[in-house]
């Protein structure tokens, strides 16, 4: 099923699949990739419980080991409609039967997508349902279409961040694995260029606790594209396919599996565990620039 919304200038789509926001249109220009098969057929994904790969695809929850594909299962099921109003909707994901196979706890996750003046706002509310404390992980996966105009390239946009930077990229395995105690120089006075050799190298770059909060995608003359807030989230993550024109910018709360982890998930890097009854709500913020 799919919603439209509209506030302003701005038109959008939400698809009850995966609970996604798969459309952000300002006249003529389309802001998210369309999903072609070609070269990637997501869009716009939650990840959720997990974020990343899992070592061996299985993670030890309190003593059981507990199987997951790449990124977690909530961009594979349908949501609930739960609210809808003036420019925004809400969906909701709860446990089931087929949840519990791969992750054994009660669950409430509601997506938030709200449209704002000049960009919109996704906010993840997860509430433990259940009797025991539940541990989570949740991230956002946006491809945003780079580059955006006809005749302009990949290689004339840049991220640049809201703050000055020395920061280097965690490095994966070829597995999709957290190489423990490896990375590599990558950021220096907060631009970083884009070009597709960066991604097949490296496949994702990946940063922790940066100084900044925030990160815009834009051409480098005309400085039109998108920034986003991800200042509620530690990591920020960034990926393409090579030939691609797509971007992703992704907020993080979690990571993927560190090839020397425990394999225990409460120590995961940056998972949250939630006490019985309690919620908590993280969210990120695009502006259309």
């Amino acid at each position: 099923m799919r919603f439209a919304l509209s506030h302003g200038p701005l038109e959008a789509a939400v698809q009850t699949r995966g609970g996604e926001l798969v459309s952000l249109r300002r006249g003529g220009t389309e802001y998210i990739w369309s999903g072609d098969p070609a070269f990637w057929s997501g869009q716009n994904p939650i990840l959720f419980p997990i974020v990343g790969t899992l070592k061996n695809g299985q993670v030890d929850i309190d003593g059981q080991i507990c199987h997951m594909s790449r990124h977690g299962f909530a961009r594979n099921l349908d949501f609930t409609p739960a609210e809808q109003g003036d420019g925004f909707i809400t969906l909701e994901l709860r446990d089931s039967s087929e949840t519990l196979t791969h992750y054994p706890f009660p669950f409430s996750l509601r997506v938030r997508h709200q449209l704002l003046e000049n960009g919109f706002s996704t906010a993840f509310t997860v509430e433990n349902t259940g009797g025991s404390p539940l541990p989570f992980c949740i991230g956002a996966h946006t491809a945003f279409r780079c580059p955006l105009l006809d005749g302009e390239r990949f290689e004339d946009y840049q991220l640049t961040f809201d703050r000055p930077e020395d920061a280097s990229t965690l490095l994966l395995t070829p597995e999709g694995l957290i190489r423990g105690g490896a990375a590599e120089p990558m950021l220096s006075g907060g631009v970083l260029p884009l070009n597709y050799e960066t991604f097949r190298r490296l496949d994702t770059v990946i940063f922790r606790q940066l100084q900044s909060g925030a990160v815009s995608l834009a051409h480098r003359e005309t400085g039109r594209g998108v920034k986003l807030d991800f200042s509620q989230f530690p990591m920020a993550a960034f990926w393409t396919k090579p030939g691609a024109p797509f971007l992703c910018l992704e907020p993080w709360q979690g990571c993927a599996a560190f090839d020397n982890e425990t394999g225990r998930f409460q120590d995961k890097p940056f998972a949250v565990t939630l006490a019985p009854g309690e919620m908590r709500t993280l969210a990120y913020t695009v502006t259309l620039l």
